[in-house]
């Protein structure tokens, strides 16, 4: 299979996950005065913005046309 079609597919296939799974992130806040230190840490799930998953089933879409179009 050539090369332009498969990254076509992975394409599709990760916009269409954007839309739907979460991304962790963590974040490390920490304070330090004199010997002590003092660390808080959060976790957060946040979905991508849409943009990014149109761009990314563009992305895909072009690529597939154009792999698999006849010369």
């Amino acid at each position: 299979m050539k090369a332009l079609p498969l990254l076509g597919v992975l394409l599709l296939i990760l916009g269409a996950l954007s839309f739907v799974v979460p991304v962790p992130h963590r974040d490390d806040h920490s304070l330090r005065v004199g010997d002590a230190k003092f660390t808080l840490q959060t976790e957060s799930r946040e979905k991508l913005p849409p943009a990014i998953g149109i761009i990314l089933l563009g992305g895909g879409v072009l690529s597939l046309v154009l792999g698999l179009r006849k010369n």
